[in-house]
């Protein structure tokens, strides 16, 4: 049974497409696994995702199923743990990002920042309009700050973007977009953005291209 499990197993890798080896030795008590290990940013392996075939466990619990000829048959539960530990798993995409998150798994993924509080208005229309969809995206409409701080303090937060908005930005219906690392992109009607974001969000890209 055990071989067996082997075999399907060496099988499905084969058919997945990406390198393995075998670490001979490193099976579980109740059945042969498969584990997947991640490289951070240090080159330091660490052992993540993980599938399992337990054969023991069916046997314990006297498990069992009808086979579509009418047989009675054993079951193989199979564990299977994509991040392993959520805590590890977090600290390694931390790490391997040093904090500057990708659009896509940014939980700051957008601010807003009129030049005057007479544009508080349109800062607070483009949240809402993005919020429904699904973008991340604060306003900030500290009357007390500066334009300066207002753009410093969202790229020291580290927001992907920052959507600077002003009397131009609000007739013609536009933003003016920066980053974090503050590359100008220059203005895009609300429309547009709206889509790059969206492509960049769903894709999953890890570098934050407007294209």
């Amino acid at each position: 049974m055990w071989d067996d499990a082997e075999r399907r197993l060496k099988q499905a890798l084969d058919e997945f497409g990406a390198p393995w080896e075998v670490n001979p030795g490193d099976g579980a008590f109740y059945g042969p696994k498969i584990d997947i290990t991640v490289h951070d940013a240090l080159r330091r392996a660490h052992q993540c995702a993980t599938v399992q075939l337990d054969f023991q466990l069916p046997i314990r619990f006297g498990l069992t199923y009808n086979a579509p000829d009418g047989t009675e048959k054993r079951p193989v539960i199979i564990h299977r743990a994509i991040l392993g530990s959520i805590e590890r798993m977090t600290g390694i995409l931390t790490e391997h990002f040093a904090g500057k998150w990708p659009f896509w798994l940014s939980p700051r993924q957008v601010m807003v920042v009129p030049v005057m509080p007479m544009f508080n208005d349109y800062a607070i229309e483009l949240q809402n309009k993005l919020h429904l969809q699904g973008i991340v995206i604060d306003t900030d409409l500290d009357d007390g700050s500066t334009l300066n701080k207002k753009v410093r303090n969202a790229q020291l937060a580290q927001y992907n973007f920052i959507f600077v908005v002003g009397e131009k930005e609000k007739t013609s219906g536009t933003v003016n977009v920066r980053t974090r690392d503050n590359v100008v992109h220059g203005e895009f009607t609300v429309e547009d953005i709206t889509e790059k974001l969206i492509r960049l969000r769903d894709t999953k890209c890890n570098t934050d291209t407007l294209e």
